[in-house]
């Protein structure tokens, strides 16, 4: 478990996330159109599931991260939770098209495009190692009402980390926490 460091903030950064949305009336082979989504409307009023992750089609984020919070969402909803989100340094189609990919019906998937949130979220690492450019460190949160109650950020963050960690920011972690609160 991570503790709330001084570069860690105590609530969710405010930023504005550019999403595609499904619109008929835009017609066509492709009927998305972008829309923007602020952290209020993802995190006011509500409790939430965060977990962020280096990128959408990696290994690990497609083999178990995702995979994991998927299958244990209707308990995270049992225990109080209204939302359950994948953040990623990707862009909105990326992220859509990874959603479709993984049959991701209930997580719902959240592109940070321009690594703003991460960033301010003091999350943002270089994975140049590996052409990524700049990418979230894996780590999920709990939030309520946008404040930050807990935050499980993998060991080890550094840029360019030669290795992946994922010992803390998964699914059986976060509900381990869950149900302790209760």
């Amino acid at each position: 478990m991570a503790e709330i460091t001084p570069k860690t903030p105590t609530r969710v950064p405010q930023v504005t996330f550019k999403t595609r949305v499904r619109d008929e009336s835009v017609g066509g082979d492709n009927p998305y159109r972008w829309q923007d989504v602020t952290s209020d409307e993802y995190f006011k009023g509500k409790k939430v599931v965060v977990f962020a992750l280096p990128g959408a089609f990696t290994p690990t984020c497609s083999s178990t991260h995702l995979p994991g919070y998927e299958k244990s969402y209707d308990e995270f909803k049992k225990l109080g939770v209204d939302e359950v989100y994948c953040l990623s340094v990707n862009d909105a189609f990326v992220m859509n098209q990874w959603g479709k990919h993984q049959n991701a019906s209930k997580i719902k998937l959240i592109p940070d495009g321009s690594g703003e949130f991460t960033r301010q979220m003091g999350m943002l690492v270089k994975k140049d190692d590996l052409g990524f450019g700049e990418r979230s460190w894996r780590y999920s949160m709990y939030v309520e009402d946008g404040e930050i109650k807990e935050i499980f950020a993998e060991a080890g963050f550094t840029d360019n980390c030669p290795t992946d960690p994922f010992e803390t920011s998964d699914a059986e972690t976060m509900l381990k926490y869950l149900r302790a609160r209760k």
